[in-house]
């Protein structure tokens, strides 16, 4: 008998924690597992799911390694989605485990769904027969597995005939796969008539479909000119070769209506993937797209992480959208990941917008991407009229802040019986509530920002750090009764506004932080896309993709808003999204008018929006950007340093900005104070880093963080690579 050796294999395990590396653990004799297997690991006293990754590990003693505890009934993570996990670690400078954590995130999903307890017909009958039985037996002809409570619904009886049927034989117990999460989506189920413009769109994109390797294009089409018929024909594409498909979305709020076209393409919905899914179902739709069995999955940024068996397309709806740039732990932008997840899978990518980002007009127009443009609405529909109101010939009634101009036209579209939309990207009521006797202004204690009045709720919160406090009677400075003034406005001061002008009509106010969370928004926006409200009062959330067939009349409360915050993408940003909601009006093809008020009528963001001319927009802010050296020209980083006392958060800062190496082609700015200077307690640094478009960033700021000061006591460094947000 041959003694048993001390030396076993040994597999390296990614586990989903902070480490620079895979661990080693030992594979117990019998156990078999191969790269992308998904196992049970020991990590200090706590028991963890762990992904065996690629890499030779030499025999070692197996004294020195723990074991692999248990390999999981799953498929194996495929090689092109480790070496994206591994790509998206290095190229946003995150510990590969951070990644692999956003792909283990239904442990419940990794064992095998249970089958289910079922019936079928067998050749016994009943003793007698009755109507309710005659029809349970007819709706089970053809040998057909059913549930229990799938019978009884199906040929509309209680369950006791079924439980009786049971018992005299008529049906045997048998056991039934898990159904699934969504019927199988049919390409051919309804095939739209498309447009000359759209059909040429669509056969570019189904011919890069039919390439089967990886290619980028860019739709870009104005708002209404159906873009989403033209993507769902290189998704139909992709689904009669067999493969699965990924629609990323910007917001929760647009997926019941997209979930809804797309049942009436393909005659089934696809998986939802979002924050706001309930965790048995989270784990459902994980499994069955790792298994293959969902075919098309609609989601939010985080699906990109999804584990598809045979993934074939991307398509990344609303491409120019901030909502795809993650802030948290591992910061990254979805759209350009999408694109790096399909050239590791060889596959194409669609992006699609009414406003594209200037990096992807960029990529257009040097040949990286192609170019498919709409410029006119499905149907011939008609873009709105778009108009400036400058404030300064035409202000509002002193303590308003809708110009009369405004308000006239407000009134007609009601006399039309169609409806009105007024945008203002500020939620609550105000955004400062300060004391008229002793100026006392309410700050978020632990932020330095201001609190935001929610008058419907009666409280003051911060919009960043979420702290809240009940709106005071009295000035907690001075004392003063009923002398708080809310200064500047917000939706529901517009709102407000509003009923005092029109008292009958049925206002909505709309904004993220609505009552009753995301159902009750959908609620909301189903009314008006019904007709059941006069004006809608909205934050950006009516400016994405949604379709309100009788609006008409779109105004801008305060088109100037983003242009005064120093971001080097305000105009950019500002153009976007007055463009997205002037173009909520007219869908249908009825006359529409969108109406900008503005203090600054000859900006370029307004004359070109009102000019319709977005071509002259795009060359101006390309140039500007390839003047600065800015992206997609340049390349640019953010460090950020927080700790809980300022003196730490400047001194590692410092550290860091002496610890750079020489570069030519990369310098460092700063550090200086963010504008959100203290966040949740902790007061923040920033180091920006810009450089050449061949500059190798990441080793840079490798090289940085290595030479520079250790991470101690509350010190916090993060990295974020090709920055969104300047805050």
């Amino acid at each position: 008998m041959i003694e048993d050796s001390p030396f076993v294999a040994a597999a390296p395990v990614l586990v989903p924690m902070p480490a620079e590396r895979p661990y080693t653990y030992a594979v117990p004799a019998g156990m078999r597992v191969v790269p992308g297997s998904i196992v049970r690991v020991p990590l200090g006293p706590r028991q963890v799911a762990g992904i065996v990754w690629d890499g030779v590990v030499e025999q070692v003693d197996a004294r020195k390694l723990r074991p692999i505890e248990q390999v999981f009934d799953c498929p194996p993570i495929d090689r092109a989605m480790r070496r994206f996990v591994d790509w998206v670690a290095q190229y946003t400078l995150s510990a590969p485990g951070m990644v692999a954590r956003m792909l283990l995130r239904a442990p419940e999903a990794f064992d095998p769904e249970p089958w289910i307890e079922g019936l079928q017909r067998t050749l016994v009958m009943p003793d007698r027969m009755t109507h309710a039985r005659t029809r349970v037996l007819e709706t089970a002809e053809g040998g057909l597995a059913w549930t229990r409570s799938g019978l009884a619904h199906a040929a509309g009886v209680s369950s006791t005939v079924i439980e009786g049927l049971k018992a005299q034989g008529v049906f045997e117990t048998v056991m039934i796969p898990p159904r699934p999460v969504v019927a199988a989506p049919d390409p051919s189920y309804a095939v739209p008539d498309l447009m000359p413009d759209q059909n040429d769109a669509a056969s570019m994109l189904r011919a890069n479909v039919a390439a089967g390797t990886f290619n980028v294009a860019l739709l870009d089409g104005v708002t209404g000119s159906g873009k989403t018929e033209v993507y769902f024909e290189a998704v139909a594409a992709a689904l009669d070769q067999g493969k699965q498909v990924l629609i990323l979305l910007p917001e929760i709020a647009l997926t019941h209506a997209f979930l809804e076209r797309f049942q009436q393409r393909f005659g089934a919905k696809p998986g939802e993937w979002h924050s706001d899914l309930p965790p048995r179902m989270r784990e459902k739709v994980w499994r069955q797209v790792a298994e293959g069995g969902v075919r098309v999955v609609a989601g939010a940024r985080s699906a990109l992480f999804l584990p598809f068996k045979e993934l074939g397309l991307i398509v990344v709806d609303e491409e120019h959208d901030p909502a795809y740039k993650q802030e948290d732990r591992v910061f990254y932008n979805a759209r350009d990941m999408a694109v790096v997840r399909g050239h590791i899978g060889s596959f194409p990518v669609v992006l699609a917008s009414a406003t594209p980002s200037v990096e992807s007009r960029v990529n257009a127009s040097q040949g990286r991407y192609a170019r498919a443009v709409l410029s006119a609405r499905f149907a011939e529909a008609a873009l709105p009229d778009l108009k400036s109101i400058d404030m300064r010939r035409a202000p509002p009634a002193r303590g308003g802040f809708l110009s009369p101009v405004l308000i006239d036209h407000m009134r007609k579209t009601l006399e039309k019986q169609e409806q009105s939309l007024l945008f203002l990207n500020r939620r609550g009521y105000a955004p400062l509530t300060l004391c008229r006797v002793c100026g006392h202004r309410f700050g978020c204690p632990v932020c330095s920002a201001w609190l935001v009045e929610h008058r419907f709720r009666g409280q003051l919160v911060c919009h960043h750090c979420g702290h809240n406090e009940r709106r005071p009677e009295a000035c907690p400075e001075c004392g003063t009764l009923d002398h708080l003034v809310a200064c500047g406005p917000g939706v529901e001061r517009i709102a407000e506004e509003v009923v005092t002008h029109f008292p009958d009509a049925r206002t909505i106010v709309l904004s993220s932080d609505i009552m009753g969370g995301v159902r009750r928004l959908r609620l909301e926006l189903e009314a008006i896309a019904n007709g059941e409200a006069d004006i809608v009062i909205g934050t950006q959330l009516v400016a994405k993709g949604h379709n309100f067939p009788n609006m008409t009349l779109v105004g801008v409360v305060d088109a100037d808003l983003g242009l005064a915050n120093g971001d080097p993408r305000a105009a950019e940003r500002t153009f976007q999204l007055l463009s997205q909601v002037t173009g909520r009006a007219g869908r249908t093809g009825k006359k529409s008018l969108g109406l900008l008020q503005t203090f600054q009528p000859d900006h370029p963001v307004m004359r070109a929006i009102v000019s319709g001319d977005a071509e002259s927009f795009y060359q101006r802010e390309i140039s500007e950007r390839e003047r600065a050296a800015l992206p997609p020209f340049g390349r640019l980083a953010g460090v950020i340093v927080s700790a809980v006392t300022r003196a730490e958060a400047e001194g590692h800062a410092r550290g860091l900005r002496r610890s750079a190496p020489e570069a030519p082609d990369l310098f460092v700015l700063g550090p200086a104070e963010a504008p959100l200077s203290l966040l949740g307690g902790r007061h923040r640094f920033r180091l920006l880093i810009q450089g050449e478009r061949r500059a190798d960033m990441q080793s840079f700021i490798r090289t940085m963080l290595a030479n520079g000061p250790k991470q101690r006591g509350s010190v916090r460094v993060q990295v974020d690579i090709d920055p969104q947000s300047f805050l």
